[in-house]
Parts: C-alpha cells; structure tokens; sequence
C-alpha cells in the first residue's frame, strides 16, 4: 500500500501561481503512476492531471492544458502539481491519487490522499 499527504494548497488571487506537492510511503513511489483529481463545492470529483511511474506520458484535462504542469521526483517520493494563470473556477479540494496501473489513474485509481484545499478568488 501507499499512503499519501498533500500539501500546497491555499488562497490565491486570479492570474496567480500554486504548487501542490504530493509525498508518498509505503511501498517503492516508482511502482506507482500518479495524478491528481479535484471536487469543487457540490460537483463530483474530476481528473485534472497524470504521470507515468518515470515521469513521462503526462496528460491534462482539456481545462487546465497549458496552465497546469505535473512532474515527479522519485528521489524524493514526491508528485507536484504546477498551476499557473489560476481561475476562480479552478477552487476546488486537489487530491492525489496513485495506482500501479497507469490506465486507472484517470480513472479508478487506487488510492487517494486527503486533499489540500485551492481557492481562486476573483
């Protein structure tokens, strides 16, 4: 198993720049593709972001494409989530997700952490 703690999360005003940080332990982080989902107030939750397990085959929601960034550091067990130009539409809990099948990162991954919180304000 993996256990994961999100961090990074805060208030933000539109235009500006956030970076979540995800640490992972527990089993060896490079077994794991990556990614993060987000729920906003009374939505469902959605994928915003994924990772290969050596940091390739990155892919992005289509509302997020060219201001989001994710990467890793399997060094240091840790999953980032670069976020720039930022829209209040954007607020929403960040969660980080992990599975050993990168197809179900998207998906039906795993394992979550507890989310960090992201606000966007106008």
């Amino acid at each position: 198993q993996v256990q994961l703690v999100e961090s990074g999360g805060g208030l933000v005003q539109a235009g500006g720049s956030l970076r979540l940080s995800c640490v992972a332990s527990g089993r060896t982080f490079s077994s794991y593709a990556m990614g993060w989902f987000r729920q906003a107030p009374g939505k469902e939750r959605e994928f915003v972001a994924a990772i290969g397990r050596r940091g390739d085959n990155a892919y992005y929601r289509d509302s997020v494409k060219g201001r989001f960034t994710i990467s890793r550091d399997n060094a240091k067990n840790t999953v980032y989530l670069q976020m720039n130009s930022l829209k209040p539409e954007d607020t929403a809990v960040y969660y980080c997700v992990a599975d050993e099948g990168y197809a179900k990162v998207g998906g039906g991954p795993g394992y979550w952490g507890q989310g960090t919180q992201v606000t966007v304000s106008s």
